[in-house]
């Protein structure tokens, strides 16, 4: 645990402050910008010490001007990079290496879902190392050009989970896909993995809730209603229900699309989806016995109501 709080440090750390990442051995040089209002010449040290007296580095190194360009970049060379004036350090960046692993790459797992066409979204990101992460949502997050970040402590069953929010209107028509950037630092090489997709692709409802049963002539009807969690109003926001029942006599199941199931069954259970886009269906209720409540009738009443059962 020590450990990983000293690592979730350092990637605050890295992420706080600007860093640039580089392709591994890439001819083509990445600049280190001196990020300062003032002009006049800087010096670049590389973990506290003078780049000059590096011998390691003076032929992947070059001053242009204020800024850094450093070409052909490799594992010893990565970390923090930071310029001076005098005795004052201006800034600092850290140089980090794009993860070209396969394995590492294929080894990242990043899911999401939606209860509702509400403003709010959940993912869970799934890794084999524990490592922090941090999702990016907005387009070109690699860029960082339109990009709203969003780290998690959250660490459960060997997944992060994070809660993110989006702009888009739940009564339009949906023409944009939400892009979602996951990025981890591990051993200062960065993995990268970005995610498309429709909001209506990721939603799957809460579970409903079965308020009773009304016994007719032939069959039963099921009062089912949509979940707390479930957009509002549910005029627009329709739900389709399934109903899956078992008979009580010969132990069967069956399953019935619309609100009418046979009478004699002993207990049933109900799932939902959104009946416009076919979302992905909730998960099913817990199995519900039918018992009947003994109504003792009124004097006064001369029409015989509708048997209510529980489910």
């Amino acid at each position: 645990h020590s450990q990983f709080i000293c690592l979730q440090n350092l990637i605050c750390k890295i992420v706080e402050r600007k860093f640039v990442v580089a392709k591994r051995n890439d001819a083509n040089p990445v600049t280190l910008t001196c990020h300062t209002a003032t002009d006049g010449a800087v010096t670049w040290k590389f973990h506290g010490e003078d780049i000059e007296s590096d011998v390691e580095l003076e032929d992947n190194v070059q001053l242009n001007g204020q800024n850094l360009s450093v070409s052909e970049v490799d594992t010893p060379m990565l970390g923090k990079y930071s310029c001076w004036r005098g005795k004052e350090m201006l800034s600092s960046t850290y140089l980090l290496l794009e993860s070209e692993e396969e394995e590492e790459l294929d080894n990242l797992s990043l899911s999401c879902w939606a209860k509702s066409f509400d403003c709010n979204f959940s993912c869970n990101w799934t890794h084999s190392e524990r490592t922090p992460v941090r999702l990016g949502l907005g387009h070109d997050c690699e860029r960082r050009k339109s990009c709203h970040w969003v780290s998690s402590d959250r660490f459960v069953d060997g997944r992060f989970q994070f809660e993110l929010s989006h702009s888009l209107s739940p009564y339009a028509e949906e023409s944009t896909k939400l892009e979602l950037t996951a990025e981890a630092i591990i051993n200062l090489s960065i993995l990268r993995r970005t995610k498309r997709f429709y909001l209506r692709n990721i939603v799957q409802p809460d579970s409903p809730q079965i308020v009773n049963c009304q016994e007719g002539k032939d069959d039963l009807k099921v009062i089912i209603d949509a979940p707390s969690s479930w957009s509002t109003p549910h005029s627009f926001f329709s739900l389709e229900h399934e109903i899956e029942y078992v008979f009580k006599d010969d132990g069967k199941t069956g399953r019935s699309s619309s609100d009418l199931i046979p009478k004699g069954i002993s207990k049933l259970r109900v799932r939902s989806r959104d009946s416009l886009v076919l979302s992905a269906w909730s998960q099913w209720t817990p199995w519900k016995n039918k018992k009947k409540h003994n109504y003792r009738p009124t004097v006064k009443c001369r029409r015989t109501s509708k048997q209510i059962l529980s489910c």
